[in-house]
């Protein structure tokens, strides 16, 4: 079946690069035109002639910011509202995010999800995340609206002990977005990128689910290693996932 899946990249793969004519010309160099972009590329506390411009500069470089991230939500609104101010200036339907543990923090984020019409992608985080295995997004789900939904990072997931495959399917109504990223562990356990299909992630099944269930959500390449040189293994993941892709 022919699936066209939105392609994209977290810009934080991308965080040497600090100026946004660096970041389009890596999104450039690995053929990207959608960015879910890190706030370290863009504060969304700017001003909004400069929220405005970096929007600007995006579309007119062929590149659309389809996903923005990851935020915490806390009990600040003012940092909140300019947070979700900026997404839907952008056009952007959910905000990659997490939220704290705390009912004042929830309510707010809820309330300002509302009041904007920007949902929150909880990005689950792993294993030493408030909200990093199944059964606390369940929790957090439970207590929440259809405003709260699912930011589905595999690696991470695959680091909780859980399965992203089966994931798929048990938020498939809650799924907003998709971290295309992938994991092997050293000696003592800690997680270390890989070409995403080379780890624990079966990356074909993961794909073939997201297919069967209609995703439409954001999809983003996120590779963490080589941060002063990631070109090279971030086109070899590009590679992977659109051969992958091309075999549904």
């Amino acid at each position: 079946m022919a699936v066209d899946f939105p392609l994209g990249i977290q810009s934080y793969c991308f965080r040497t690069y600090r100026t946004l004519d660096d970041l389009i010309g890596a999104l450039k160099a690995v053929g990207l035109r959608y960015v879910e972009l890190w706030p370290g590329h863009q504060d969304p506390k700017a001003d909004e002639a400069v929220l405005q411009n970096t929007l600007r500069t995006l579309r007119a470089n062929g590149i659309t910011m389809n996903a923005f991230g990851q935020i915490v939500f806390k009990t600040d609104e003012a940092a909140a509202r300019a947070a979700l101010g900026f997404c839907r200036m952008g056009g952007i339907k959910a905000i990659t995010a997490t939220v704290a543990d705390d009912p004042q923090a929830i309510a707010l984020a809820e309330r300002l999800a509302e009041e904007y019409d920007v949902n929150l992608a909880i990005h689950n985080h792993g294993r030493k995340d408030r909200w990093g295995r199944m059964d606390q997004l369940d929790e957090l789900f439970a207590r929440t609206s259809r405003r709260f939904g699912l930011c589905l990072d595999a690696a991470w997931m695959i680091d909780s002990g859980d399965d992203p495959v089966a994931a798929v399917d048990k938020y498939a109504d809650r799924l907003m977005g998709v971290h295309l990223k992938d994991f092997i562990f050293d000696a003592e356990g800690k997680p270390v990128d890989v070409i995403v299909g080379e780890g624990h992630l079966d990356l074909g099944e993961f794909l073939r689910r997201l297919a069967a269930i209609g995703f439409d959500g954001y999809m983003s390449l996120e590779y963490e290693g080589q941060a002063d040189a990631p070109l090279p293994n971030v086109i070899k993941c590009l590679q992977a996932i659109r051969g992958a892709i091309a075999s549904l």
